[in-house]
């Protein structure tokens, strides 16, 4: 199925809208309880973003992180998947940057269309136009990984190549991180949804990065069963050395 183009346009728009309604509220609230400023952001982007889908977009169905599970997208043709506030912790830990707003339209188990908005940069990348991906530098690669807890798969794989690690925040971040330029890989494993990489995925192909499960197999959406543990995005002239690791 094919999509038209405001479709891009209208998952970049969202995603920057709810982007700035969490700077706001972040700036109103700066002596709010973490747990509570956080709590607040989820649900106050939520609501904006549900409601305004259902205005733009009343025959698409919605998958979000903070609404209820609705059965009836699994025989939609089209369904966004949509994380209002990725990065809740860092969200709440005023003034860190390494938060994001996820927007995706996925057709056929497959991102179409996405936006991440870093609300807290001033900055949304969007399926289309296109990022234009900076050339290579020169040196070990540069691997984004948690900043508490990075997963024995990245390990591996940083360890392996000689990669330095690049701790960040939320998935979002990690992910157009890699967009950007200013790292070269991402290996997540150990639990993520399909709301974490749905709206990341959706930017990151259109950027000409690789994306997979690191077994190499396709990353899929709209499944029953909602998780979604493991995946890699990087450059594609990494994508063979590093697949070789975490396909075993």
């Amino acid at each position: 199925m094919a999509i038209a183009p405001e479709d891009h346009a209208l998952a970049a728009e969202l995603a920057t809208e709810a982007g700035e309604l969490l700077v706001a509220l972040r700036a109103r609230n700066e002596d709010m309880a973490r747990w509570r400023l956080g709590d607040t952001g989820d649900w106050e982007a939520h609501k904006l973003l549900v409601s305004r889908l259902a205005a733009e977009r009343p025959d698409d169905a919605v998958l979000s992180e903070e609404g209820v599970e609705d059965p009836a997208r699994l025989r939609a043709a089209r369904v966004w998947i949509v994380d209002p506030l990725d990065g809740t912790r860092e969200f709440s830990e005023i003034p860190r940057t390494d938060w994001a707003v996820h927007v995706a339209l996925v057709i056929a188990g497959a991102p179409a269309a996405g936006a991440v908005a870093l609300p807290a940069r001033g900055m949304t990348l969007a399926s289309w136009p296109a990022p234009v991906l900076p050339p290579p530098v020169e040196g070990p690669p540069r691997m984004v990984v948690s900043r508490s807890r990075p997963p024995h798969q990245a390990e591996m794989v940083a360890g392996a190549l000689g990669a330095r690690r690049i701790p960040l925040g939320s998935a979002g971040a990690k992910a157009m991180a890699v967009v950007l330029g200013d790292a070269d890989i991402y290996v997540h494993a150990g639990g993520q949804y399909e709301w974490d990489s749905a709206a990341p995925v959706a930017v990151a192909q259109a950027a000409g990065l690789h994306t997979s499960r690191l077994d190499g197999s396709p990353l899929v959406y709209n499944r029953v069963d909602p998780y979604l543990p493991d995946l890699l995005i990087c450059r594609p002239e990494l994508a063979d050395p590093i697949l070789r690791l975490t396909a075993r």
